[in-house]
């Protein structure tokens, strides 16, 4: 907090009228499957992204980015994209998002201080949007509800950023909370926050450090046609989270997606197992079972590995040294650990979740990674985190 504070007294000569805190994240299960209106489990981590805001007299708008020594400028009377601004326009986004909703805004200047870079993905730039946005929303007491500053951050994707708006990213962001992971249902909006209270169990998120290569392209998938053939295979229940599951009937399966290539037939029902492999793991959750939420994990990794071309052999392989690591011998179904390729792009990052004793083991086998493959992976210790909030 003290350096985020000094960052900006250095880059303004001024004190913050305002810090916030928003929590950076990544996606457990079904982060792909938002075109189909399915859902996603998330989870806040405690990397935080801190926006430091204090006001100006006139219209402009500065930023400054402490970590990379960057400053930006724009006026609010001209918001423009603008490449070479790169993680600028994040912040530009949320001030034409107020401005575009007709609210009315002041100068600011504001400094963006976090450890993890926006390029390595896991929510950084969501953080940093959600964020500004929550701060100027407490330090000028507009009269905006939740609900308004959902709708303010995405126009600032849609309208400026000309980008796709994540519900799953922006509810994580802004209501997270402590020992507890986020489900989002695209088909109607709703989300929960779900307990993930598992003493002795630690969480890391380790980079693989490979070069990220798209292998296909899933916008061949986010067809119009794929979305009304996948809602012909939902049906109601009333019984599970969101009221629906998709049909586990193969023939009537086989029937309803006969007409697609046989590639896009295996990637469509691979989204209709990561339904399902959600709906299980919250299940579980709610039943503080970590067995079966592992096994929906571990399911999910195999599904976006066979079925997805999303992983890659590196992390592969750490996986697999993982699953090798204190197996419950005595109730297979039931695994004392789990883990999933996540992050942007396709392959290089996953996330474990082990016992705390395991952890020394686990750690010597990435060093055996960076022996075999030459890559010096970064690992770091997380924990679930609290959404957006004021810390001063």
């Amino acid at each position: 907090m003290k350096q985020v504070i000094e960052a900006h007294e250095a880059a303004y000569n001024t004190k913050p009228d305002i810090v916030v805190s928003a929590p950076s994240h990544m996606h457990l299960i079904g982060e792909h499957s938002w075109f189909f209106k399915d859902k996603t489990l998330s989870m806040a981590v405690n990397v935080p992204v801190y926006i430091a805001l204090s006001f100006r007299s006139d219209g402009a708008l500065h930023f400054y980015f402490a970590q990379q020594k960057d400053r930006k400028h724009a006026t609010l009377s001209a918001l423009k994209f603008r490449k070479e601004d790169r993680w600028s326009n994040a912040l530009k986004a949320i001030a034409y998002g107020f401005t575009s909703g007709g609210f009315a805004l002041r100068g600011m200047d504001m400094t963006v201080y976090s450890d993890m870079p926006p390029s390595l993905g896991f929510g950084i730039t969501t953080a940093m949007k959600v964020g500004a946005a929550y701060a100027i929303r407490e330090a000028t007491s507009l009269s905006c509800s939740d609900a308004q500053l959902l709708q303010v951050i995405e126009r600032g994707n849609k309208l400026f950023l000309k980008t796709q708006n994540f519900l799953a990213a922006n509810y994580t962001a802004l209501y997270a909370k402590s020992r507890h992971v986020m489900v989002t249902d695209y088909a109607t909006g709703a989300h929960e926050a779900v307990p993930f209270d598992f003493p002795g169990k630690k969480i890391l998120l380790t980079d693989a450090r490979v070069q990220r290569v798209t292998v296909w392209n899933e916008g061949e998938l986010h067809q119009p046609e794929h979305v009304l053939l996948m809602g012909d295979l939902k049906e109601h229940k009333r019984n599970v989270w969101g009221g629906w599951v998709y049909e586990d009937n193969p023939n009537e399966i086989n029937e309803v997606l006969g007409g697609v290539s046989e590639i896009m037939r295996h990637r469509l029902q691979c989204i209709m197992r990561e339904h399902k492999y959600v709906l299980d793991a919250v299940g579980a959750l709610k039943k503080h079972e970590f067995g079966g939420f592992a096994r929906a994990v571990n399911a999910s990794h195999k599904n976006m590995r066979d079925d997805y071309d999303l992983s890659c052999p590196e992390v592969d392989w750490i996986l697999k040294r993982l699953s090798m690591i204190n197996p419950n011998l005595n109730d297979m179904r039931n695994p004392y650990s789990c883990g999933r390729i996540t992050g942007k792009g396709f392959g290089r990052c996953a996330y474990t979740i082990l016992n705390e004793d395991d952890m020394p083991l686990f750690k010597e086998k990435l060093s055996e990674y960076e022996r075999i493959f030459g890559f010096h992976p970064h690992c770091y210790e997380i924990e679930p985190a609290d959404g957006a909030h004021v810390v001063c």
